[in-house]
């Protein structure tokens, strides 16, 4: 056991890259926390091709076996299944932090799990109006209306600034059925964004039922953006907590 803080590994979601915790990072490393940002294949600086969850997970998986000791994995919104797939049994993560996020089952996708958990008659996403499908089977989201669905309390200059960096996103990835599910195994903690519009707060709920810890953050889809100083605590927290936790054992 050590008294030095686990290693934040930071996983992007659908559409965004690395690039999307950029405002968070000084934060994060002023405190003396190492941290780790993660480009999906395809996404951000990555010069891959798009996957599906299976190669995310994996080039999530290989980043962690890269890294010496302790970590916590946090992943936001569609970066919550590769997480739940990608770190399942892996000895050196310690804690999972979903971060409006999907923390998929075992045979599971972000889609269906949105469409079977969603209450019925809640209106509050405006992420289904961005979403603009192509035949390539690739989906991008409408700049003009991805602020009011993703960045709706971010300032006008960050949401710009995020909405420019927007790339494809594989629907593979977004139908991918998970195999395997971390946060069963490996302690958690589920992050819900009470002004989201993009992934309803009464999805969130539901889903954050699965972790063993539930925080409420009065912030958007994007408080890497929105509420900086908030999300900074919240996994520097979280890294120098799991420095005294050791890992479980229990299958």
């Amino acid at each position: 056991m050590t008294d030095d803080p686990a290693t934040l590994v930071l996983v992007h979601g659908a559409w965004h890259g690395a690039w999307c915790w950029d405002r968070v990072l000084p934060g994060i490393e002023a405190t003396g926390v190492p941290v780790v940002t993660v480009d999906l294949p395809g996404h951000g600086a990555s010069t891959e091709p798009l996957g599906d969850l299976a190669r995310d997970a994996a080039a999530l998986r290989h980043v962690l076996d890269g890294i010496d000791g302790p970590t916590v994995v946090c992943g936001h919104s569609y970066g919550g299944a590769v997480v739940a797939e990608g770190a399942a049994d892996h000895p050196d993560v310690r804690h999972l932090v979903f971060l409006s996020a999907f923390p998929l089952d075992v045979g599971e996708s972000c889609m269906n799990a949105a469409t079977d958990i969603t209450l019925e008659g809640d209106t509050t996403s405006l992420l289904g109006a961005a979403l603009q499908l192509h035949d390539d089977s690739t989906s991008t989201l409408d700049p003009d209306r991805a602020a009011a669905a993703l960045y709706n309390e971010c300032t006008a200059d960050d949401a710009r600034w995020a909405i420019e960096r927007l790339d494809a996103q594989a629907m593979a990835e977004l139908g991918g059925v998970a195999t395997k599910a971390a946060w069963r195994d490996t302690p958690s903690t589920y992050v819900v964004c009470t002004r989201d519009r993009g992934v309803p707060a009464t999805l969130q709920r539901a889903l954050a039922t699965r972790a063993d810890t539930v925080v409420e953050l009065d912030a958007d889809h994007s408080p890497f953006l929105s509420r900086v100083h908030e999300t900074v605590t919240l996994l520097v927290d979280a890294a120098r907590a799991a420095a005294t936790t050791p890992i479980s054992t229990e299958g």
